[in-house]
C-alpha cells in the first residue's frame, strides 16, 4: 500500500525527533571542547571522592562479615576501581567486595580457609574472562528477574541475621538457620557498648538523608556510609569494644587449591562465577538506564561481554593480591552517577584513593568499631530485600518463583537457591502453557466461545468439545484471548469454522481486542506500529454480500487498520498537539514520489517535521514564477512562524522529474503543460550538470561508490541547486546569517534503502550507517 505513509516501530506518546547531523566544528572552534573537557575531568575528581568515602566502610564491613582478613575488602575496592575500571565495558560502574558473594565467600573461607578461597576467586575469574571472550553475557541476563530478586534477598536475609549477631556483640554460625535459632539467646545477653554503637550506625544511616531544610542539604554531601562510621567511632571512644585490626602489609600469599574433589571445586568456582557475574551485569544495566535520565547523559550504551570480562581481570587479579571476590554494586554505581561522574575516569580514581587510604591512613581505621561495620552491612542486608521488587514479580504472577528462590538461599546456599527457582519458574511456564479455559455462552441470537490460556495442541480435544456444542445455523463470535496459537490449533480452528460455514452458519475468528486472526506461519502480521511492507492485510475484510475490491476500498482498509490498531495509542500524543500546536524542529522539502515515505526513513512521528513535497523537490527562486508561491509561502510559514531550526532537502533515486528533465528535447514546448512548466524550475540543475560534466570535477559524488548514470547525477546536482535557491530566500538568508538555521542536503537510494548527507564543503554525499543497537534486558 504504497499511497498511505506508515510510521516505523517507535514510542508514540514520545516521538523520536531525528537530527541531521552538525556541520564540522573549524579548527578555531576548539575551545568550547576543552572547555567541556575540564569540567568533565573536575566532575570525575569529586564523584571518585565520594565514592571512595562511601567504599571504604563498606569493604570493610564486607570483609569482616566474610570472616576474611580486613585488608581483603580495600585490596577488592582498589582492584575492581583500577582494574575492572579501565577493562570493563560500563564506565561509570564501580566495582568492589562483592555484595551479593558475601554469603558465599563466607561459606567458602569457613570451609577451606583464606588461601583456598582466593585461589576460587582467581579461578572464577579466569571463567568470567572466558564466559566474556565468549560473548554469553546475553544469555546471563535472560534468568527471569524473579529468580535475581529473589537470589538477591535471601543473601540480604542472611547477611542481616548474621550481621545482627555481631552488632550483639557475639559471633554469626555458618548457617541463616543456626543465626536464626540462636538469636534469642543473644537478644536476652547483648554486649551493652556494642548494641549502642549499633543503633548510632543504623540511626544514621536511615535518618541522614532526611535531615531538613540547608543544613540537611549540606550535610548530604557526604554519603550516609561514611557519616553513620564516623558518628559511631565518636560515640564509642573510650569503650572496651573490638575494633579494625590491619596488619602490616606485606607481599600476598600465593593462593593454594583447596584439599576438596573435583566436582566440589566446581561447584565453587561455578557459584562464584555466576552470582558475580549476574550482580555485575544486571548493576550495569541498572547504572546505564540511572546515567541516560541525566541531561548531560554520556553517549554510548554498556558493552556487556567487555563488562564480564573485565571483571574477569579483576577477580584474577584481586584473588592473587589476596583481596575478596568483586563485582559491581549498584549501590557505588548509583553513588556515582549522582554524584556527577562523566567518564570511567571517576571509577579509576576512587581505586587510587583506596589504595593511598589503606596505606597511609592505616591507624585511623583501626579506631573503627566492629559493631560500626556489622551494622552497616546489616542494613545493606536489610534493604537487598526490596518490596518494589516484590510488589513487581506479584503483579507479572511470578511471586512463588520469588518466594522459593528465597526461601532456597536462606535454607540451602545460592546456588542451590537459583536452581530451585529456574525449577520453579519452568513448572509455572509449563502450567501456564498448558493450563487453558474453554466457555461457550449464548448472547442473544448468537454464540460465543471465549479460549483463555495458551492455545496448543494439547487444548485441541478440549476446544473441539466445546465448539461441538455451538448449534449449526448460528452466528458464532470465537474470542481467543491468550498471546499464543500453534498450528494444529489453528487448523483445528479453521476445519470447524469452515464446516459450520458450509452449513448456513457465520464465525468470527478474533483475538482479545477483536482484531481477524493470521495464519501463525505468516512472517507478517498488520499491527501498530510495524515496519511497513506487505499491508495487504488492511483490505477490508468482505461481508457477507461480496462486494468488489478496488484501490478505495483498500485506502478504506488502510484507514480502518489505523483506527483499530494505532488510534488508541496514538491518541493522547495527538490531543496534546491539538491543545499545544505544532512545534516542528525542521523542515523536510523532498519528492512527491509515493516510494518516499518520509516518517519511515526519519524514524519521525506526530509533529516531528513540517513536510513539503511536490514534483522533483524543487524549490523555486524568489521571483522567478508568480503561479509558483505555495512552496515559498511554506519555507516562510516555517522559518518565520515555525521558526524551525533546520531544513533538509531531499532527492531520491529513480526519480521522474530528473527523468524528464533528461530527456526533454527543447528548452521550450510549443503548449507548455503545468507540469513542463513547473520543471522549468528543474533546469539550472539540468544546466550545473553539464557545467561540471561527466566525472563532477570533484563537485558531487557518493562516497563508497560510483555514481550510476546521469540520472542520479543529476538528482544529486539537483540537491545542490535548490539548497542555493534556498539561501536566495531573504528570510532564509538572515537566519542562517544568524546562525539559527541550518540547510542540509540528503538523498535516498529507494532499491538500497540507503541515506546520504551532503557534505558541501567537499561535495560528497556520505552514507548514513546504522548505530549498533541498544543494550536490552
Amino acid at each position: 500500500m504504497s499511497q498511505i505513509e506508515k510510521s516505523p516501530p517507535q514510542t508514540p506518546h514520545t516521538p523520536h525527533r531525528t537530527e541531521i547531523p552538525p556541520e564540522p566544528r573549524t579548527p578555531g572552534l576548539g575551545k568550547p571542547v576543552a572547555q567541556k573537557a575540564g569540567r568533565a575531568a573536575r566532575r570525575d575528581l569529586s564523584a571518585s571522592i565520594v565514592v571512595f568515602l562511601l567504599a571504604v566502610p563498606l569493604s570493610l564491613g564486607i570483609a569482616l562479615a566474610t570472616g576474611a582478613p580486613l585488608q581483603a575488602g580495600l585490596v577488592a575496592a582498589a582492584v575492581g576501581g583500577i582494574v575492572a575500571g579501565l577493562l570493563g565495558g560500563a564506565p561509570l560502574q564501580v566495582s568492589g567486595a562483592a555484595t551479593g558473594l558475601l554469603v558465599v565467600t563466607a561459606d567458602l573461607v569457613q570451609r577451606y580457609g583464606w588461601r583456598a578461597t582466593c585461589a576460587i576467586t582467581v579461578l572464577a575469574g579466569v571463567t568470567q574472562l572466558a564466559l566474556g571472550a565468549l560473548r554469553v553475557a546475553r544469555a546471563t541476563l535472560a534468568i527471569s528477574p524473579a529468580i535475581v530478586h529473589g537470589m538477591l534477598a535471601g543473601i540480604g536475609v542472611t547477611i542481616a541475621i548474621g550481621q545482627l549477631h555481631v552488632v550483639l556483640g557475639g559471633r554469626p554460625d555458618s548457617s541463616a538457620l543456626g543465626n536464626a535459632a540462636a538469636l534469642p539467646g543473644q537478644l536476652a545477653h547483648p554486649h551493652v557498648a556494642a548494641l549502642l554503637i549499633g543503633a548510632v550506625t543504623v540511626a544514621v544511616l536511615v535518618g541522614w538523608g532526611r535531615l531538613p531544610g540547608r543544613p540537611g542539604r549540606w550535610a548530604r554531601m557526604v554519603p550516609a556510609p561514611l557519616a553513620a562510621v564516623l558518628a559511631a567511632t565518636a560515640s564509642g571512644m573510650g569503650t572496651a569494644v573490638p575494633r579494625v585490626e590491619l596488619p602490616s602489609w606485606r607481599m600476598p600469599e600465593l593462593p593454594t587449591l583447596p584439599d576438596a574433589s573435583v566436582p566440589a571445586l566446581a561447584t565453587a568456582v561455578l557459584t562464584v562465577t555466576l552470582v558475580a557475574s549476574m550482580e555485575s551485569l544486571l548493576s550495569a544495566v541498572a547504572v546505564d538506564r540511572l546515567a541516560a535520565e541525566r541531561p548531560d547523559a554520556p553517549t554510548g550504551r554498556a558493552q556487556i561481554n567487555r563488562e564480564l570480562a573485565g571483571q574477569g581481570v579483576a577477580n584474577a587479579v584481586s584473588g592473587l593480591l589476596g583481596g575478596l571476590p568483586v563485582s559491581g554494586g549498584a549501590i557505588r554505581g548509583s553513588a556515582n552517577v549522582r554524584a556527577g561522574a562523566a567518564t570511567r575516569r571517576a571509577t579509576v580514581l576512587h581505586g587510587v584513593w583506596v589504595l593511598l587510604c589503606a596505606g597511609l591512613l592505616a591507624t585511623a581505621l583501626e579506631l573503627i568499631p566492629l559493631a560500626a561495620l556489622a551494622a552497616l552491612v546489616m542494613v545493606v542486608g536489610v534493604r537487598m530485600v526490596s518490596f518494589a521488587h516484590i510488589r513487581h514479580v506479584q503483579r507479572h504472577r511470578e511471586f512463588p518463583v520469588y518466594a522459593a528462590t528465597l526461601g532456597g538461599v536462606v535454607l540451602f546456599g545460592v546456588l542451590q537457591g537459583v536452581l530451585t527457582g529456574i525449577v520453579i519458574a519452568v513448572f509455572l511456564a509449563l502450567r501456564r502453557l498448558t493450563h487453558t479455559r474453554v466457555t461457550v455462552t449464548e448472547e442473544g441470537d448468537g454464540h460465543r466461545v471465549r479460549v483463555s490460556g495458551q492455545l496448543t495442541f494439547l487444548a485441541v480435544p478440549r476446544l473441539t468439545r466445546a465448539l461441538a456444542l455451538v448449534p449449526a445455523h448460528t452466528d458464532v463470535v470465537i474470542e481467543l484471548c491468550g498471546s499464543f496459537m500453534d498450528h494444529a490449533a489453528y487448523e483445528a480452528l479453521q476445519s470447524w469454522s469452515a464446516t459450520h460455514r458450509a452449513h448456513g452458519g457465520w464465525v468470527t475468528l478474533g483475538g482479545r481486542s477483536g482484531r481477524p486472526l493470521a495464519e501463525p506461519a505468516k512472517a507478517h502480521s498488520c499491527r501498530p506500529w510495524t515496519p511497513w511492507r506487505n499491508h495487504h492485510c488492511t483490505r477490508p475484510v468482505p461481508d457477507r454480500v461480496a462486494a468488489p475490491e478496488s484501490s478505495g476500498s483498500q485506502l478504506l482498509g488502510g484507514v480502518s487498520a489505523f483506527q483499530r490498531h494505532t488510534a488508541p495509542l496514538v491518541r493522547e500524543e495527538l490531543a496534546r498537539l491539538a491543545r499545544e500546536g505544532q512545534r516542528p524542529t525542521q523542515l523536510f522539502l523532498t519528492c512527491a514520489d509515493s516510494r518516499l515515505v518520509t516518517s519511515m526513513i526519519t524514524s519521525s512521528g506526530p509533529g516531528d517535521l513540517f513536510t513539503v513535497r511536490n514534483v522533483g523537490n524543487l524549490m523555486p527562486p524568489p521571483g522567478s514564477d508568480a503561479s509558483c508561491d505555495s512552496v515559498g509561502a511554506a519555507i516562510e510559514y516555517a522559518v518565520e512562524v515555525l521558526r524551525v531550526g533546520s531544513i533538509t532537502v531531499c532527492g531520491h533515486s529513480g526519480c521522474g522529474a530528473m527523468g524528464a528533465l533528461l530527456s526533454s528535447a527543447s528548452p521550450e514546448e510549443a503548449e507548455p503543460t503545468p507540469l513542463a512548466r513547473w520543471l522549468r524550475h528543474g533546469r539550472p540543475s539540468l544546466a550545473r550538470m553539464r557545467r561540471i560534466g561527466r566525472l563532477g570535477r570533484g563537485e558531487v559524488a557518493l562516497s563508497g561508490r560510483p555514481v550510476t548514470d546521469d540520472q542520479e547525477r543529476l538528482a544529486l546536482v539537483n540537491v545542490m541547486q535548490q539548497l542555493d535557491h534556498l539561501r536566495e530566500h531573504p528570510c532564509v538568508a538572515r537566519r542562517v546569517a544568524e546562525g539559527s538555521l541550518a540547510l542540509h542536503g540528503m538523498y535516498f537510494h529507494v532499491g538500497e534503502a540507503q541515506a546520504y548527507v551532503l557534505d558541501e564543503a567537499t561535495g560528497r554525499f556520505c552514507a548514513v550507517h546504522g548505530e549498533p543497537a541498544p543494550v536490552t534486558v
